[in-house]
């Protein structure tokens, strides 16, 4: 007898037990594959319990009213016994009718009207969205909250063998970087400040493995966190690589590869949501050991005594960053002749004093001649921005030198598209490609690859095809890098207005007069208004220092209103607190900030 076991699944980080419903099956009923068999009540949610595989209710083990608790066996499936009766065929899903989506393209409108009478049947999922990461179970989410019948198609595996959702983004992305980020910021912190507390701290010493599996940890929480949203909103999780396979009708084919076999599946509208991946140096190979990009970088075993990272990007200065803390000697080797040039002048400034300060080297202007590895170190030869032949010795490289878009092996050809010279997946203001009903977000479509502006346009999408009239102000998306301090901005530079001939105005206020900044002991950085010189309307908010990444979110909420910077002197902020260095700064703008 082939035994499977039907367990509690993970109910969520905050909720800890569930109780038991009335099962909707007994014991030596037939069930097919995901059929639904228990309900399990918490404080928050009432969630579905599937049948893990085709069989027999063999054995209930768990009653209706009993408290259970997350990985708990509920009943045993028998996939092999015959059942006493057969199963029941499913209840068909409700079907919401398709909305008219507003200034959507006419064809495009026809499709979406009548896709079951055009291709004569019904498809199996009204969205089907072809990545899990930010931007793809978000669109997911958002498209089931509004009725749809939802598949998601993820193939990730993880280190350990197992299928995850969250793609780069939550397993090998910004979720672990973050983790091992303010894990080394405490080390540093511990080791450097706190005697100026008062704390004296003996015999500090790193346990990097430790740290490791507490990123991991964390990891596993948020990833199995997306698959209890998954479950909580009757989302289809297709395990495996989805490759578009033309069409039926009106409906879209999705052929879904993993464990040596092929599923078809067809949806009326597909969302693109497959992300992207590190750039590589030619002819440098990447093993994750000597040489790494992000994913091995997050995954040292030990602190490398010296460190190289090609790439004075967010990445790299991130990376660079968490290794520099736990002693590692830091190297960055940066092709462009700016640090950061894509920022404010004044962070530019402000970043290359602290980092320098902070014992990050950095070389602009770059030209990378040679990499040469053995089994225990590396050799990089490159050319200094004078000109002159240099070489570097490390034990570690990290090549961080951009990310490009995952658009190979995604059979867009079968539907009549086609991804663009940089592998960008060609889309218009509202994520549309040109061909009806498809659409693509976050990192495969232009704009910044930022895990918030994938989730933005995953909701607009969905809500598009609900018919609803979403818009995204792209100007108004944040960026962060997650250093020490912060750096976080939005909106235009100085120079960049300048440029454009904008007339503006600047107020800007340093932490250091910051009494909460004080208390905590970061006083490191500043807060930038620019405001337009006529209307005071608020152009761009430039921030470095601790918790900018919070900060910023204000300076975002302004501008999608279209604030001036007087609105935001005018508002009472909290005493002692950070936030009161924005309203500083928004009173400098006319030259009036009240503590300095």
């Amino acid at each position: 007898m082939a035994r499977i076991e039907v367990k509690v699944p993970q109910l969520s980080e905050s909720v800890t037990e569930a109780t038991m419903l009335p099962w909707k099956k007994k014991a030596g009923d037939a069930v097919t594959q995901d059929e639904i068999l228990v309900e399990l009540e918490t404080d928050k949610v009432v969630l579905e319990v599937p049948a893990p595989s085709a069989g027999t209710l063999a054995e209930v083990v768990k009653q209706a009213g009993e408290i259970v608790h997350a990985d708990e066996v509920l009943a045993i499936i028998d996939t092999e016994a015959k059942a006493s009766a057969a199963a029941p065929a499913p209840a068909p899903a409700p079907e919401k009718p398709a909305a008219q989506p507003a200034a959507q393209p006419a064809a495009q409108t026809t499709a979406q009207s009548t896709p079951a009478a055009a291709s004569g049947q019904k498809a199996d999922f009204d969205v089907i969205v072809i990545g899990s990461g930010p931007g793809g179970y978000i669109a997911a989410i958002r498209a089931a909250q509004l009725g749809r019948k939802v598949a998601c198609v993820e193939e990730w595996i993880n280190h350990a063998g197992k299928p995850k959702l969250g793609g780069t983004c939550l397993n090998v992305g910004c979720i672990p970087s973050k983790a091992l980020l303010a894990s080394s910021e405490q080390f540093e912190k511990a080791q450097l400040h706190f005697g100026d507390l008062g704390i004296n701290m003996d015999n500090l010493s790193v346990d990097v493995d430790k740290m490791v599996g507490r990123k991991e940890a964390i990891v596993e929480k948020i990833t199995g966190g997306v698959e209890f949203l998954f479950r909580k909103n009757k989302i289809t999780w297709l395990k495996g690589h989805g490759k578009l396979a033309g069409k039926d009708g009106a409906n879209f084919k999705i052929d879904v590869s993993g464990d040596g076999k092929t599923e078809s599946h067809t949806a009326q509208h597909v969302i693109i949501a497959t992300g992207s991946k590190a750039r590589h140096l030619p002819d440098v190979p990447v093993d994750n050991k000597i040489v790494s990009d992000n994913e091995g970088a997050l995954a040292f075993t030990s602190v490398p005594k010296k460190l190289a990272v090609i790439g004075a990007g967010v990445i790299g200065l991130e990376l660079g960053s968490v290794w520099r803390r736990l002693g590692a000697e830091v190297t960055i080797l940066e092709a462009l002749p700016e640090f950061l040039g894509t920022t404010d002048t004044a962070l530019q400034k402000e970043a290359a004093k602290l980092f320098k300060k902070q014992g990050l080297t950095i070389h602009l202007g770059v030209k990378i001649d040679d990499v040469k590895t053995t089994d225990s170190s590396v050799a990089i030869s490159y050319k200094d921005k004078d000109g002159n032949a240099q070489t570097l010795d490390a034990d570690r490289l990290i090549v961080s030198i951009g990310r490009v878009p995952n658009t190979d092996d995604l059979g867009l050809d079968s539907i009549g598209l086609s991804a663009d010279e940089r592998g960008f997946i060609p889309v218009d203001g509202h994520c549309a490609t040109k061909v009806p009903n498809v659409y693509a977000i976050g990192d495969v479509v232009r704009g910044p690859m930022l895990a918030h502006k994938a989730e933005d346009e995953g909701v607009l999408v969905a809500e598009i095809i609900d018919g609803q009239k979403p818009h995204i102000d792209y100007n108004c998306i944040p960026w962060v890098i997650y250093t020490h301090p912060e750096i976080a901005w939005v909106g235009q530079t100085e120079q960049a207005l300048k440029a454009a001939g904008r007339e503006t105005k600047a107020g800007q206020f340093p932490m250091m007069a910051n009494g909460r900044a004080m208390g905590i002991g970061e006083t490191d950085g500043f807060i930038k208004i620019i405001a337009d010189a006529k209307t005071d309307e608020i152009l761009g908010v430039h921030i470095i220092s601790a918790n900018a990444s919070d900060l910023i979110a204000e300076a975002v909420v302004a501008m999608e209103f279209k604030a001036a910077s007087e609105d935001l002197g005018r508002i009472c902020h909290p005493h002692p607190s950070l936030s009161e260095v924005m309203r500083e700064a928004a009173l400098a703008v006319d030259k009036r900030a009240l503590n300095i």
